[in-house]
């Protein structure tokens, strides 16, 4: 395969990366819209539609195998192909945690409404966000945008904190609200999950342009 036919191979297996993150990030949007509006079709559409995160996952890992055992790739463009099915793994899980918190809206569906967390949504926010620049750093190689990102996390796990105070407060105030509240806890778990899931996305770009995997949490870029 002449080396222009090659690197629009590439270049279409990266495409398919950035369809699937379309993918995981409307799926995220959709579960947490599913769970503060408690409208469980929504919550089952997402369930329904992660087979396609996952057909399309296992079509891109088919694709990038094929282009190593047919072209036998070298150095950077070798790393390239192995990083794209890195991320799509990630981006495949970061599917499967929308389709937990689609879950646990259908789970309490019928319990009385919590008073509105709404850290939970801005968790997601600040997830999906991360997750949409995480690939974007990916596509253009940028390492320093890939490292600020991965310093990010931080303000996740902060937000999961305050979701964690404030259900144990109507827990502590309520026992009754401890199994509603105790779901919505497991809900944030899963986006603080994401976020994990999109540093991993931000190692594969610095070892993608690097070769290595660099110091990538320094004070300058955790501030």
């Amino acid at each position: 395969m002449p080396r222009e036919s090659f690197m629009r191979e590439v270049r279409e297996l990266q495409d398919e990366m950035l369809a699937l993150g379309s993918m995981a990030e409307k799926a995220i949007a959709r579960a947490i819209e599913a769970l503060t509006t408690r409208h469980v079709m929504t919550a089952r559409q997402v369930i329904e539609d992660d087979d396609l995160l996952d057909d399309k996952r296992t079509e891109i890992e088919r694709r990038a195998l094929l282009l190593i055992a047919t072209q036998q790739p070298v150095a950077s463009d070798l790393r390239t192909i192995a990083a794209v099915m890195t991320v799509a793994t990630e981006l495949e899980r970061i599917g499967d945690y929308a389709e937990g918190i689609a879950k646990i809206c259908i789970s309490i569906a019928g319990e009385p409404a919590l008073p509105p967390i709404t850290i939970i949504p801005r968790m997601a926010d600040r997830a999906r966000d991360m997750l949409d620049r995480s690939l974007d750093a990916f596509i253009r190689h940028d390492v320093e945008a890939a490292k600020r990102i991965w310093n990010e996390d931080d303000q996740i796990d902060e937000l999961y904190d305050e979701v964690y105070h404030e259900l144990l407060a109507f827990m502590i105030a309520d026992p009754t609200t401890i199994n509603r509240a105790t779901r919505l806890l497991w809900a944030s778990h899963n986006l603080e999950r994401i976020a994990d899931r999109v540093t991993n996305i931000c190692e594969s770009t610095v070892f993608m342009v690097l070769g290595q995997i660099d110091e990538i949490k320094t004070p300058e870029l955790a501030r």
